[in-house]
């Protein structure tokens, strides 16, 4: 007789609850996107270092708009969790955190993340990817979060081994990238392995 494996994390658990809003050590905060933030989003895809290592295409304001109510419905689906860095009280944002190809039954997910130059150069980026870490193990109850990014992008690779993500390995020839086609490294994260300080 075969015995099924239960979900790692039972459906609804993330779904079934508000999008948390999380503070940081820097001041800003990790909250949902809203819809007055699309031109934020629109114009972050002008920005070299966002296009480089992400590949958001370019979006228009109602384009961005969509994709926000999108990342909206993605949570309720139980299929991402997107967030905005941004100053407190309203304030626009500066950056992206969140997690992709949320799998609750095997218990992981992948970080993206990326930042816009005013929010750059204070270590915001660990302080986030830390604190979304440890809401998705400790609180949704993941077991396993992975990084991935290309082996020319130094700073999402000081970013992963700064918050605590092993690196793994490398993939070859893993992304397609504008200038071709990337290795990249892949870093992870699993249930019990120490917080960073």
């Amino acid at each position: 007789m075969i015995v099924p494996i239960p979900p790692v994390v039972p459906p609804g658990r993330m779904g079934g609850a508000d999008q948390p809003v999380f503070g940081l050590a820097s001041g800003l905060e990790v909250r949902p996107w809203r819809v007055d933030d699309a031109e934020v989003l629109a114009q972050s895809c002008l920005d070299p270092d966002v296009q480089q290592w992400n590949r958001p295409g370019s979006l228009t304001v109602p384009e961005a708009r969509d994709r926000i109510a999108r990342w909206r419905k993605q949570w309720q689906e139980e299929a991402a969790a997107i967030w905005a860095i941004a100053e407190p009280r309203g304030e626009s944002p500066v950056g992206l955190v969140g997690l992709g190809d949320v799998d609750l039954a095997a218990g992981g997910a992948e970080f993206l993340y990326w930042l816009l130059p005013a929010g750059r150069g204070r270590g915001v980026m660990v302080d986030a990817v830390v604190r979304v870490s440890r809401w998705a193990v400790d609180d949704l109850g993941l077991h396993r979060l992975r990084i991935t990014h290309s082996v020319a992008n130094a700073a999402s690779c000081r970013v992963a081994a700064e918050a605590g993500f092993a690196l793994e390995g490398t993939m070859r020839s893993a992304l397609l990238h504008a200038d071709g086609w990337h290795d990249e490294h892949l870093h992870a994260r699993v249930a019990g392995d120490a917080w960073p300080r």
